[in-house]
């Protein structure tokens, strides 16, 4: 029986544990192993790579692709396998010969006949190892067109990658917002005319306003033609959309948008055609152009919110100077600062793309406003990470903080007085009850004795318990600090990311 790893390690795991293979080669087996899904649809087939171990006696297993197209030949995984040499003779040829290898007859896999084929995988004139291409048989039937053009298209790509030539390199590609094989095929010739299309590419093309059948018709001309324009047919668009180079890009004309992905065909060394991928994104686009201009309307509410609320801030400020009395014209400042942290707040929420802020600058920033009315040389600090929070708690919470750091600055400290006040921000618990916990510790004079927080007729403390119990759900205390001065605590449930 075939050698098993106790566990399933990554590609690079294996083959540096395992293989001779550099960094570089390392480095081509994962551009072929992002590109293979493709492959494997095109052929129907499970894909396995084998990579000969350091001292050539054994292959092991580094990679699987299941076909999105047709029946796995394989239920169980095969990474982090390891079988003597000898043991697969189409393997053994694949990689001494060097050649794509399809003699023997069918396997029997629990009572499923499985067609076994090895395609070498090659870099720079050296096999690096070799892909064993099983298909399930069991299903197989008189193929269609589309079968036979899918099968056809595998053929070309296998001998693409057993002479070096595929994957493309710089040209690694995210599979998953690239289009699949079932999205949209079209096969093109050398010229770029259109050979096959599949039902899913043509239905694409007549949402981009085509009304006649693709086949027959230059694939490059008849997109730009469809594509909006001013002025003479798009050349560059129109050579992109013929294939002659790997690459990627969208047209959108008509009631729609596709994506279209261009993969060049070399068996032999000159081109003999392409392969276009192409998906219909034209409700994703729909859909991102929504959001965005969601997104824009939202930050431009919070902008004009934190403009207004500077605006009010501003007349307070000016009707302060013109009371005569001390006590008004200290509760029209008070005012001024509490409008002015949630001014912070929606300023911040004005730069961001959702209603989620990082309060660790908002934290900053109160203290140093809050700061401004210190009657001696008073230092704040933070500690810890408030981390990002939503706008339904960062609101309440800095004016929560703003009243918090205002009332240690008034009432703990004299005209000429030194000392600091900290802030400090800790998150624990777990994902389902995460928890935000809050300190503000001064070393002023402390409170005086008899003194219930819970029971104070302050208004900066009335306020304070208002929006921490009632508007976000926590705690809030205020005590004599270990040493010297206050502690006031505070516990807010928060969402569990950081």
């Amino acid at each position: 029986m075939p050698g098993t790893l106790a566990h399933v390690p990554s590609m690079n795991d294996l083959v540096r544990q395992h293989t001779a293979l550099g960094d570089s080669d390392l480095e081509w087996l994962h551009l072929l192993v992002s590109e293979w899904q493709l492959l494997s649809d095109l052929s129907f087939a499970d894909l396995v790579l084998w990579v000969p171990t350091r001292d050539g006696t054994r292959y092991v297993s580094v990679a699987q692709m299941r076909p999105n197209t047709g029946p796995t030949s394989y239920q169980d995984d095969m990474v982090g396998h390891l079988v003597p040499r000898g043991r697969r003779p189409l393997l053994d040829a694949a990689l001494d010969e060097g050649r794509i290898v399809r003699e023997g007859d069918p396997e029997w896999r629990e009572e499923v006949p499985v067609r076994v084929e090895s395609i070498p995988v090659r870099r720079e004139g050296r096999v690096l190892g070799v892909i064993a291409r099983n298909t399930n048989l069991l299903t197989v039937r008189t193929p269609s067109r589309l079968e036979l053009t899918y099968l056809q298209s595998a053929s070309d790509l296998a001998q693409m990658i057993a002479a070096g030539s595929f994957p493309f390199p710089g040209q690694q590609v995210d599979m998953d917002a690239s289009p699949r094989v079932g999205d949209g095929l079209l096969r093109l010739d050398a010229d770029g005319i259109v050979q096959y299309a599949s039902p899913n590419a043509l239905s694409a093309y007549h949402r981009l306003g085509l009304a006649a059948d693709l086949v027959g018709h230059h694939l490059g001309t008849a997109t730009a033609e469809l594509a909006p324009s001013r002025g003479p047919v798009d050349e560059a668009l129109a050579k992109l959309a013929s294939g002659w180079a790997p690459r990627e890009f969208e047209i959108e004309g008509g009631d729609g948008v596709i994506q279209l992905r261009a993969i060049p065909l070399k068996p032999k060394g000159p081109r003999i055609g392409s392969l276009v991928l192409l998906r219909d994104v034209t409700e994703l686009r729909r859909r991102e152009r929504e959001l965005i201009t969601k997104d824009a309307t939202i930050r431009e509410i919070h902008h004009r919110v934190k403009n207004n609320l500077q605006t009010v801030a501003a007349l307070l400020r000016l009707q302060a100077r013109r009371i005569d009395s001390a006590t008004g014209r200290e509760a029209l400042e008070e005012a001024v600062r509490r409008v002015g942290s949630i001014a912070i707040v929606h300023e911040t929420l004005s730069q961001n793309l959702d209603e989620r802020v990082e309060f660790d600058e908002i934290a900053d920033r109160v203290l140093a406003m809050v700061a401004e009315i210190s009657p001696g040389k008073v230092t704040g600090r933070r500690t810890g990470r408030f981390g990002i929070l939503d706008a339904e708690v960062a609101t309440p919470l800095s004016m929560v903080l703003t009243e918090v750091l205002q009332n240690a600055l008034e009432h703990g400290f004299q005209e000429g007085d030194t000392g600091t006040v900290e802030v400090s921000a800790v998150r624990g618990g777990t994902t389902k009850d995460a928890r935000l916990l809050i300190t503000v510790q001064d070393d002023g004079v402390g409170l005086p004795d008899g003194f219930d927080p819970h029971r104070s007729g302050n208004l900066g403390l009335q306020i304070v318990r208002t929006l921490v119990e009632g508007e976000m759900g926590g705690t809030f205390d205020m005590v004599r600090a270990p040493e010297r001065g206050t502690q006031v605590v505070l516990d807010i449930p928060v969402r569990g990311d950081k």
